[in-house]
């Protein structure tokens, strides 16, 4: 079986940022041990980085979002350093969907894709949309403990969304 692991936005300002909040502190260090298990296990491992530029306030999402976060190039953009190790295939994002992550799903006909990341009801449910439009047959699932929001009941909600969307919900250790 031929897995992808896809790390969402799991970068400074969404841990200890701009952004932060307890709950995507709180499972970096899961994530990170999930990301090491999968590497050794011979799945292939991407990571999503929400990007922005200066001009933040004037783009659509910062007129709705009016907090700057992950603006390239800073402290804040940069991927949490318990990730480090395993970053070596990035796609920069300037939405919350990545078009060119669905795409190299689909290029390289991948049986499974993992989501793990920040923010469940944003960026990790329309990527997870995004890759199982790409391939539709392929199992597409989301570890609920493996990602947070700032906000618990936008999380569920998200994660009852994609279970209608055929994305399994799930937790990875089990």
């Amino acid at each position: 079986m031929k897995k992808l692991v896809a790390v969402i936005d799991m970068q400074n300002d969404f841990i200890c940022g701009a952004l932060s909040n307890s709950d995507t502190e709180k499972i970096l260090p899961a994530v990170a041990e999930y990301v090491k298990r999968a590497d050794e296990q011979g799945a292939e491992i991407v990571f999503t980085r929400d990007t922005h530029d200066e001009n933040y306030a004037q783009t659509q999402e910062g007129r709705k979002l009016p907090v700057p976060h992950c603006v390239k190039n800073t402290k804040g953009w940069q991927i949490a350093e318990a990730l480090s190790d395993y970053v070596q295939n990035v796609f920069d994002k300037y939405t919350f969907g990545s078009l060119l992550l669905a795409q190299y799903a689909l290029d390289n006909q991948f049986d499974c894709i993992d989501l793990v990341g920040v923010c469940t009801d944003i960026c990790v449910i329309s990527n997870a949309v995004l890759c199982k439009a790409a391939l539709p047959e392929a199992r597409v699932s989301v570890d609920a403990s493996l990602c947070a929001s700032n906000d618990e009941a936008l999380h569920e909600k998200a994660l009852d969304v994609m279970r209608g969307l055929q994305i399994n919900v799930t937790n990875f250790d089990k």
